[in-house]
């Protein structure tokens, strides 16, 4: 399996993913009000848990579907993460009350392995050296479709709120179906390794972790990193309205833009970057330009201010990047599965606690009983995380050994 035909794949796949992705951000907080009937401050309350179910469920599913594409291989593992996602939407388009709103955000946490198992098939067939330029790729392409995306949603949210997750449905099961056809597998026979429960959970990925010399430190950089990092999936809607006074039309153009950022970031400052840099080092200032942003849009009120703020966007993209290359160097060819579950799950363990610190810290400074309004409160939280991931990142060695031996028909 060569680059040329797996790369351009993933990238598509990539793209429509996050389009479908992208199409609900703008309505989801019309979706949680309409479904419990409750204002705002309750509606981010109620996010809260939603994101803190959903980050449980990719807690205890990432391992498995990581060891599982090992086993079975990166095909299978994702074509069924598509088709769970289509599922998900397709809830959430009829959904009437909030227990079943639940439920199919936990069907999107489980099944969110989607990236996980791209990250593995690109792993599988590019040289250690170039798979940070390549993860770029994967997040350029999402950060595209994230263009797309909340123009969409935005603008069919202003017809209906259902409308946008209906159109996701049609992505997700369409991406499905591209993958089923044109999906080529990328784990030869000779490479799997047989499935085990006991590696398959959170503490089998842990002990997996603690046997790789240095996987820990990045994982705790991946965990702290998420937790800033979901500042924008998990308030930005909510902030617009609180802090801004946005509408779905004006959200889902502020996330189109948000994606331009990305995906210019990912295109042009990753590669650059790394090459001139390091890994470490290209992280260690993508963070630190995240943070300074942070810092921004907690005190903001203007429209023009805000959009202002998304331009250095572009520059914090080399932080996933990195932090995916350094840890799949870590990998035998294998494990690249299981360790990009291991990531996953890292990122997964964020996830549980964002929604407490930073969706928990936006509704209590929104609440009628608060002490001081103050929306951007959230954003000093990811702030003061950002800075904890660089103070655990610049620990690391400023290098990393490769630790797998490409097979020789692997070129890039």
């Amino acid at each position: 399996m060569t680059p040329g035909r797996t790369i351009p794949f993933i990238v598509i796949t990539i793209f429509i993913d996050a389009i479908g992705f992208g199409i609900i951000m703008p309505v989801l907080p019309q979706l949680v009000m309409e479904v419990g009937k409750l204002d705002l401050p309750h509606a981010i309350e109620i996010g809260a848990w939603i994101g803190l179910v959903m980050a449980v469920a990719t807690f205890l599913a990432s391992p498995v579907l990581g060891n599982l594409s090992d086993r079975f291989g990166r095909r299978r593992v994702l074509l069924l993460s598509l088709g769970g996602l289509a599922t998900d939407y397709t809830l959430l388009a009829i959904v009437g009350t909030l227990p079943w709103l639940f439920v199919a955000r936990a069907i999107s946490g489980v099944f969110g392995g989607s990236y996980a198992a791209a990250q593995a098939a690109i792993a599988d067939v590019t040289r250690p050296e170039q798979r940070a330029r390549n993860f770029g790729f994967v997040g350029a392409a999402f950060g595209v479709g994230f263009v797309v995306g909340p123009a969409i949603g935005g603008f069919l949210g202003e017809m209906s709120p259902r409308a946008p997750f209906v159109a996701a449905a049609i992505l997700a099961a369409a991406n499905m179906l591209y993958g089923l056809i044109i999906f080529p597998e990328t784990l030869s026979p000779d490479r799997r390794r047989s499935f085990d429960w006991r590696r398959a959970n959170p503490l089998g990925a842990l002990r997996t972790m603690r046997s790789l010399p240095g996987m820990g430190g990045i994982a705790v950089v991946f965990v702290l990193w998420q937790i800033a990092s979901l500042v924008y999936p998990m308030t930005w809607s909510f902030y617009c309205i609180a802090q801004l006074g946005w509408s779905p039309g004006m959200i889902g153009a502020s996330l189109a833009a948000v994606g331009v950022a990305i995906a210019t970031g990912q295109a042009f400052v990753v590669g650059p970057a790394v090459a001139r840099f390091g890994e470490r080092d290209a992280a260690t200032l993508g963070i630190c330009v995240a943070v300074a942003v942070y810092i921004g849009y907690a005190f903001t009120t203007t429209t023009w201010g805000a959009f202002l703020l998304l331009i250095p966007v572009a520059l914090q993209a080399p932080v996933q990047p990195s932090l995916m290359a350094m840890m799949s160097r870590r990998a035998t060819p294998e494990t690249q599965g299981e360790v990009q579950g291991i990531s996953a799950m890292a990122m997964g363990l964020g996830q549980l606690v964002a929604p407490v610190l930073l969706t928990g810290t936006m509704a209590w400074f929104t609440a009628d009983k608060a002490p001081v309004h103050f929306p951007g409160a959230a954003f000093i939280v990811a702030a003061i995380f950002g800075l904890l991931a660089i103070a655990m990142l610049r620990r690391l060695p400023p290098a990393t050994r490769v630790a797998d031996q490409m097979p020789p028909s692997v070129t890039a």
